[in-house]
């Protein structure tokens, strides 16, 4: 089973994943665009288990159905690397495509909180979009 591995900028926080995304998805929900300094959130989900190698600062994070996140970010330089859902720590962790430095990772499959997109951002062909959370 392939194994990646996701880091902060500066190495301290890694994660450690097996086999293929769940599933890979971007947000464009204000929260995330504040979260990442970006204009989306670029995410992929692999079932557990995982590996956390590193110290890491949680965040909080009630979402608009009321589930609650915990975002992962290295405490030395601040990128955020991975979050799980209360509840499910062990069924799956989301981690931050842009963690894993690979150009070949897989395209988002879904797009969500589309409302919120910035009108220049293009998807890749064949994207599923939700103009919310379909959760």
């Amino acid at each position: 089973m392939r194994s990646r591995i996701a880091s902060c900028s500066c190495g301290q926080l890694r994660i450690e994943v097996q086999g293929e995304p769940l599933g890979v998805g971007v947000c464009h929900c204000l929260a995330c665009q504040r979260r990442t300094g970006s204009v989306f959130a670029a995410l992929a989900g692999f079932a557990a288990p995982y590996k956390v190698l590193g110290s890491a600062t949680e965040y909080l994070r009630v979402g608009d159905q009321g589930s609650r996140f915990k975002f992962r970010f290295c405490p030395v330089c601040g990128t955020t690397v991975f979050h799980t859902e209360e509840g499910h720590e062990q069924s799956w962790v989301a981690v931050a495509v842009g963690a894993f430095a690979d150009p070949n990772f897989p395209p988002p499959e879904d797009s969500v909180y589309d409302c919120r997109r910035h009108s220049w951002v293009r998807l890749p062909r064949g994207t599923n979009t939700y103009e919310k959370d379909p959760a």
